[in-house]
């Protein structure tokens, strides 16, 4: 399962970032972040060639050493990030696309909850509950 999820807004600001060893949060955060530059050339490089039918789903954004990162960009341009670790050779691609569906189903329902505001970092006991699903159980 994934080590760390981060849902990103429009701007490129985080929304929501978790991580499972806490220790290395900040590793994580930078691992998100330079993900968002290849998310663009996805998605600048799809859009050309599609006009505006494309796959929300990314795939694997990039390798490392450690871990795989994992893309996903709503039709609002909120850019989903799924962090993997490399170890883990069992999840198979449409694994990692119904945790995206999931995770997806889940942001559209905190953005429609009406004392929720847009922009907003999220703070949804219901969305962390669902992440924390998709998390490496560590220990």
């Amino acid at each position: 399962m994934a080590v760390c999820i981060a849902v990103i807004a429009k701007e490129n600001y985080p929304l929501y970032i978790r991580s499972v060893p806490t220790q290395n949060e900040l590793k994580f955060h930078y691992t998100v972040h330079t993900s968002l530059d290849v998310v663009e050339e996805k998605i600048s490089a799809v859009g050309k060639s599609l006009g505006d039918q494309r796959e929300l789903y990314l795939g694997l954004l990039y390798p490392t050493e450690d871990y795989k990162v994992y893309g996903y960009v709503t039709n609002s341009k909120v850019k989903f990030v799924i962090v993997v670790d490399s170890s883990n050779t069992s999840l198979r691609d449409n694994e990692i696309r119904s945790m995206f569906r999931k995770l997806h189903n889940t942001f559209t329902d905190v953005m429609c909850n009406p004392f929720h505001n847009p922009g907003d970092t999220i703070q949804s006991k219901a969305f962390d509950g669902i992440v924390s699903g998709m998390m490496v159980q560590s220990g």
